[in-house]
């Protein structure tokens, strides 16, 4: 029994492949190739090529395969940048004094709200103490060169003069005053010189010893000009390059 089912499932398996294929027919007629041409929707449109033109039509599309792309559109130039602000040139360093104690002090505490604390040093200077100006003729040729300018200013009416002695760079220069104040020296130069005494200088004397200064790295020029302004309040400074 059961076989006799296999066979039929088998028979009606092969009937329906059959049909499926075309081998038996359509309902309604039987249909081969040009049947199914006709049953086609539009078939006026369709045209069958010959091989010559079927050889003509692949022979363009591999051609348009292979052409290469269209080059890229050049684009557009960008925008300039916007232009960036310069930022002033810094000066390197500079050095204000030098100032007395108490002047140091001062200067601090004026200058605090300049925000330069960052850039600040202070050092200590050599320092002169002037106490006096010596009004004088350096020495030039000795003993025997003193005693020719002494018999020169004798000749031109001056008579408050010595050689100086000791062993220093000063010996045998001749000493015409000395004095406490610089305007004073000075008013014994110009007189000198209208008695045609000539090459007199005036040599500041005192104590030597040091004082404090500040020294600004990297400031910008109108910094430098804010503590120019400061510095000349106060006597004996200045502002200048550092050394």
């Amino acid at each position: 029994m059961l076989k006799f089912v296999f066979w039929v499932l088998l028979a009606a398996n092969a009937l329906l492949l059959a049909y499926g294929q075309g081998y038996l027919g359509q309902p309604g007629g039987a249909e081969r190739e040009p049947a199914r041409l006709k049953n086609q929707l539009a078939p006026e449109r369709m045209t069958q090529l010959t091989a010559v033109q079927a050889k003509g039509v692949v022979d363009v599309a591999d051609a348009a395969l292979l052409a290469p792309a269209p080059a890229p559109a050049p684009a557009e130039p960008a925008a300039p940048a916007a232009p960036v602000a310069a930022t002033p040139d810094l000066i390197a360093c500079v050095q204000a004094g030098p100032f007395s104690t108490a002047d140091a002090r001062r200067f601090e505490t004026r200058i605090a709200s300049l925000d330069l604390a960052a850039r600040q040093s202070r050092i200590e200077v050599p320092f002169q103490e002037v106490t006096s100006r010596l009004v004088y003729l350096p020495p030039n040729g000795g003993r025997e060169g003193a005693q020719r300018r002494v018999a020169e200013l004798k000749e031109r009416g001056v008579e408050n003069f010595f050689i100086m002695q000791g062993d220093n760079p000063l010996r045998y220069a001749i000493s015409l005053g000395v004095f406490k104040t610089d305007g004073a020296a000075q008013k014994l130069v110009d007189q000198l010189q209208r008695q045609g005494v000539r090459g007199v200088r005036v040599l500041p004397r005192g104590p030597q010893g040091t004082r404090p200064a500040f020294q600004y790295r990297a400031i910008e020029p109108a910094l430098r000009t804010q503590l120019a302004g400061i510095v000349d309040n106060y006597s004996g400074a200045e502002l200048g390059d550092c050394r």
